[in-house]
């Protein structure tokens, strides 16, 4: 249980006295919690999968930030960001390879059977799912718009 491996990870982050992974565990146990209470949840714990889509949640607002700190100059937040992002990926799946991605997504594509650009949303949704916490749906988006544009499957 994540919530389970944040707590331990906050006691070791207290004893080693690491305040950017302190305040990110804290970060992301204070999401578990209100995630746990909100109106509407089951009024339990989160599953597995409510879990994974938290972090990438989680990882893709320090990934916005860092970009735009990047943007604007600001190295020092952007590290900081860097860092975070870091941390949580540290509880995330691995990440699919670029090579390992094409091939579940060329896979995908002759399943659903789709024959052009016109079949992204199609291809996208079984994607999206199969792939979810694997790859950033970005980086899905891309790959499936380029082998759609490009190739003949």
């Amino acid at each position: 249980m994540l919530k389970d491996t944040i707590d331990a990870a906050i006691k070791q982050a207290m004893l080693a006295k690491d305040k950017v992974r302190l305040t990110t565990l804290r970060s992301i146990k204070s999401q578990i919690m209100l995630a746990e209470t909100a109106e509407g949840a089951t009024g339990g714990a989160l599953t597995p999968e409510a879990e994974l889509k938290m972090l990438n949640k989680a990882a893709k607002q320090r990934r916005d930030a860092a970009a735009i700190y990047k943007e604007q100059f600001r190295s020092d937040l952007e590290e900081n960001e860097l860092a975070e992002l870091a941390i949580i990926e540290e509880f995330l799946p691995a990440q699919l390879s670029e090579a390992d991605l094409v091939e579940r997504l060329v896979h995908i594509i002759q399943r659903v059977g789709a024959q052009g650009p016109s079949d992204l949303g199609k291809v996208m949704g079984v994607a999206a799912r199969e792939l979810s916490g694997q790859a950033d749906g970005k980086r899905i988006s891309d790959v499936i718009n380029h082998l759609l544009n490009n190739t003949n499957l």
